[in-house]
């Protein structure tokens, strides 16, 4: 313990540190008033590790209700705001924690040889590097199961095995198909398959064998008539212990794989029970792999947890300026695995967030239990249930809850569009449509009878009689302009009567006159079109 000598050069918590370049300036502000030894490195250590987690040593209580407590009026400075609260709580001691303590408490321990007497430096850095040691082996001893090292090569292992396994299985398919390949189409399963080849061997003791411990019983039959009428070649039996040999290296791996897969789960419900929750152990353990610890993996955040695993295709998107990846290798849980094609991106951002809570939890969280993982879990579920169903839901904590929505009141006028606004043409008015209309009309009626009249006429020739027209007053000079253009045209021949009674000789003699008659009629019928049409523009 020391005691501070001038508070007033405290203040001055800028130019502190000037004041312990030197013993001589350090001893000037504090002075030691006690110090007690450790009788042992077990003490010392325990000491150390109650400061470390903010609590209060047996050692540490005795001395301050010794000392402290004659000195009650004054203030005891602690390093450890959560220390100071205890020391508060327990012996009604007021502690300051500031900036100008923090700065006090390193010119201390830049100056320690100098305030402490009778400590050589040797000794006291020999005493600090052991206290060090020990104390860092104690956090490694004192929680076992949260070192993730095991984790990351446990999943590496189990990633090599499958490998592995892999490669031996389709050497023993294929070296033993040479002898028996009727057998790898009937017997699918890989382990079944070396199980089967280890106990029977060659293909002809097929038939003498009992495989009902391996296959069924229509499996085996099948297996037994094939070997009778095989097509493959006949090998030594060398190459058939050499076959079983490797068989039984087969087995043997995936025996070791069952059993370091039931390590690796109970590690990971150990040390990251809600991600195991979330993902699964296999998926969190390559994260945590990929990540080379739980606590740096804590350290991402959600997006690059997603994406985790796919650092390659990522810059290679952004490198060609094309749609980044969705998903690394939280594509393997089987969260996403359920989802549809089109929500799997959806899924997998929503996970990653999730997950990431999780793995904090896990990574600095005091609790063991797997709650905190459960529920996420389920709102990811309520989540995809809602994508795929596309219900009128929203994400609750139990999924149930039904979106609050009141009904749809339309406020606003309804108004109709105008399309006359859209027209570029002059706009016509109702009544001279209805003048068209009519002149249309009385033009269909005054043809109608002019062509009665000409039949009329033609009719009366046919029979021998003579034409008689009703000329109106103001037709009379325009027919008698037509009848003068007629005479210059035709022939000046007097028109008599036919000798021959027949009518037709008749009609034959005076045939160029009736249709001379009847192109006058139509020209007459296109002039009058034409100025109709001349005074229509015109009032227009």
């Amino acid at each position: 313990f020391l005691q501070v000598l001038n508070e007033k050069k405290l203040q001055e918590v800028d130019s502190l540190w000037k004041e312990f370049e030197t013993p001589e300036k350090a001893n000037k502000i504090v002075k030691l008033k006690h110090f007690e030894k450790f009788q042992d490195t077990t003490e010392a250590l325990a000491a150390s590790t109650a400061l470390v987690e903010g609590k209060l040593s047996k050692n540490l209580k005795k001395i301050l209700k010794k000392i402290v407590a004659k000195d009650a009026h004054e203030q005891l400075a602690v390093a450890d705001a959560k220390l100071g609260g205890v020391i508060k709580e327990k012996l009604n001691l007021s502690c300051i924690h500031s900036p100008m303590v923090t700065e006090l408490m390193r010119g201390i321990r830049s100056q320690i040889e100098g305030l402490i007497t009778g400590l050589p430096s040797r000794e006291m850095a020999a005493m600090c590097l052991g206290l060090a040691h020990s104390l860092s082996r104690y956090k490694l001893k004192f929680s076992p199961d949260k070192v993730d090292t095991m984790i990351i090569q446990a999943i590496s292992l189990l990633d090599d095995l499958d490998k592995e396994l892999n490669n031996y299985i389709m050497r023993c398919r294929e070296w033993y198909g040479w002898h028996f390949p009727e057998l790898g189409k009937i017997i699918t399963d890989n382990l079944t398959y070396c199980k089967c080849v280890h106990k029977v061997g060659d293909r002809s003791n097929f038939a003498s064998s009992d495989v009902s411990d391996i296959l069924p019983e229509e499996i085996e039959e099948d297996v037994k008539a094939a070997a009778e009428i095989s097509m493959g070649t006949e090998v030594s039996e060398e190459d058939i212990n050499n076959i079983i040999h490797l068989c039984d290296q087969v087995i043997e791996i995936s025996e070791y794989r069952t059993q370091l897969y039931d390590y690796l789960k109970n590690r990971m419900m150990a040390i990251a029970p809600n991600l195991t929750v979330m993902v699964g152990e296999l998926v969190g353990a390559r994260l945590i792999a990929h990540a080379g610890s739980l606590l740096n993996l804590a350290k991402h955040p959600a997006s690059t947890v997603q994406l985790l695993g796919a650092e390659k295709a990522l810059f290679r998107a952004l490198k060609t300026k094309r749609d980044t990846p969705k998903f690394g290798l939280i594509y393997h849980a089987s969260l996403v695995g359920q989802s549809n094609t089109k929500n799997k991106g959806k899924i997998s951002r929503m996970l990653a967030a999730k997950t990431a809570l999780t793995i904090r939890y896990d990574a600095l969280g005091e609790d063991t239990s797997a709650e905190m993982g459960a529920e996420n879990r389920l709102k990811v579920e309520t989540r995809l249930r809602l994508l795929e169903e596309r219900g009128i839901r929203r994400i609750s904590g139990t999924g149930k809850a039904l979106a609050k929505t009141d009904k749809y009141q339309n406020k606003s006028e309804v108004k109709v569009f105008d399309p006359s606004g859209d027209s570029t043409l002059p706009v016509v008015s109702k009544k001279r449509k209805i003048q068209e209309v009519d002149e249309q009309d009385t033009e269909v009626a005054v043809k109608a009878k002019k062509f009665k009249a000409e039949m009329k006429e033609v009719t009366a020739v046919e029979d021998g009689e003579p034409v008689k027209k009703k000329k109106k007053k103001k037709d009379k000079e325009k027919q008698a302009e037509e009848e003068e253009v007629l005479s210059e045209e035709l022939p000046t021949s007097p028109i008599t009567e036919p000798p021959c009674l027949d009518t037709h000789v008749a009609l034959l003699d005076h045939y160029p006159l009736f249709m001379a008659t009847f192109v006058c009629l139509q020209n007459t019928e296109k002039k009058k079109k034409k100025k109709k049409k001349m005074k229509n523009e015109s009032e227009d």
